[in-house]
């Protein structure tokens, strides 16, 4: 069966098993049964001649090929999606209501605002900046069309994860901290995902911190570290000059990778050439969800 052509059908059960980590949650997301997302993942096994899934009661991980057609599935669909939009003939209209952390909205939805509206002219916005709990809660009011969030852990919401880096530490770059006192944070207010790793992390090290500098700002924070007033967290492309990373020489813990999601409340051409539109900005700076090859 490997002259046969990859299903595009399959690839999208496929993309859903790995994204999810989980058959029985790839059923709901597609209003399947686990029975027939196994009968999916099957097939598309004996149609590329290789095994692509590990599972086990627990978990369910990538192979080395299901590591390859992961990222060719991904690309494909895309196209296929894009085309699609460009088939139905005149570019998208509307108003599209986008939620963005302010890390994301910062950094990196400008490039992406910028690809889409090149390709849809005619669609305005509407974009509020803020936590991405605070968030997801007003896209549950209906209130939101898509959020772009990040998270320090695997989630089991129903979002798509576009990419993930290294979150690290910061101070400046011409001053030295004292190791004697308790470290002095520049975090966001609660809840905030990078405020809770980063004391969790110091907690389970058992050194001692306080927080001397609180901003709903990202910029406010980096200006604390700037000024040495006090380190921060970040996520590693966000650093700037000012800035050095502190590693575990220095007695800072190891943090887990900040992941940046897309979260749609109902799914329309509009938010699927957004995301798609975010996703290419991960493909630009070789971000990758974990364990896969950067795209070439």
């Amino acid at each position: 069966m490997r002259g046969l052509p990859l299903d595009t059908l399959l690839m999208r059960t496929f993309l859903e098993v790995v994204e999810r980590a989980s058959f029985v949650a790839a059923a709901e997301r597609l209003a399947l049964t686990p029975s027939a997302v196994s009968g999916h993942i099957k097939r598309l096994e004996e149609t590329s001649g290789a095994a692509l899934l590990i599972r086990t009661t627990r978990s369910v991980e990538l192979t080395k090929s299901g590591t390859i057609l992961y990222t060719y599935a991904k690309n494909i669909l895309d196209l296929e999606r894009e085309a699609r939009a460009k088939l139905r003939g005149s570019p998208l209209r509307g108003h599209l209501r986008i939620g963005a952390s302010e890390d994301f909205a910062s950094t990196w939805l400008p490039q992406a605002l910028r690809q889409f509206h090149s390709e849809h002219p005619a669609t305005t916005f509407e974009l509020k900046v803020g936590i991405t709990l605070d968030l997801l809660r007003e896209q549950d009011q209906g209130r939101l069309d898509l959020v772009f969030g990040k998270q320090c852990s695997p989630i089991q919401a129903a979002g798509e994860l576009l990419w993930e880096e290294p979150l690290i530490w910061t101070f400046a770059a011409d001053k030295q901290l004292d190791p004697a006192q308790p470290l002095p944070l520049a975090l966001f207010p609660e809840p905030c995902v990078y405020r809770e790793t980063a004391t969790t992390a110091l907690n389970q090290a058992d050194r001692k911190w306080r927080i001397v500098f609180e901003s709903s700002s990202m910029a406010g924070c980096v200006s604390a570290a700037q000024a040495g007033l006090a380190a921060t967290v970040l996520a590693q492309s966000q650093s700037r000059d000012g800035l050095r990373q502190l590693g575990c020489d220095e007695g800072f813990p190891k943090l887990p990778p900040a992941r940046f999601y897309a979260f749609v409340g109902a799914e329309t051409p509009a938010s699927v050439s957004m995301i798609a539109a975010a996703r290419l900005i991960g493909h630009h700076r070789h971000f990758r969800p974990q364990g896969l090859p950067p795209r070439s």
